[in-house]
């Protein structure tokens, strides 16, 4: 599953993002914790990473773990198969995106 994140519309509501409606269907909840939150990038973190985000691409609630991870500000561990940098990234592209549609907005009125 591809999480895109140029379409917003894929995203589910904050409500359906709440831990307890989402995290008893989750690949990872009887995976030991500790996998999905590695010390470091380099040597044996590497292993650690992919083997955490082999486990949440089998995951039916991945994209809500993703948003949850980005809407709590999780800055620690692998959320919905992505790494802190990968989030990182797709909050600055957000924020861009909702700079450049109030921009829009302002030109407008």
């Amino acid at each position: 599953m591809s999480i895109s994140i140029e379409d917003p519309a894929v995203f589910p509501t904050r409500e359906s993002i709440e831990p307890k409606v989402w995290r008893s269907d989750a690949a990872c909840r009887d995976t030991d914790p500790d996998l999905f939150f590695p010390v470091g990038q380099t040597g044996p973190a590497i292993e650690h990473i992919e083997n955490a985000k082999a486990v949440c691409q089998t995951c039916v609630v991945r994209v809500e773990c993703l948003e949850y991870a980005l809407m709590t500000n999780q800055d620690a561990g692998i959320w919905g198969g992505l790494t802190e940098d990968d989030r990182r990234k797709i909050r600055r592209e957000r924020r861009k995106a909702n700079r450049a549609a109030q921009a829009a907005a302002q030109a407008q009125v």
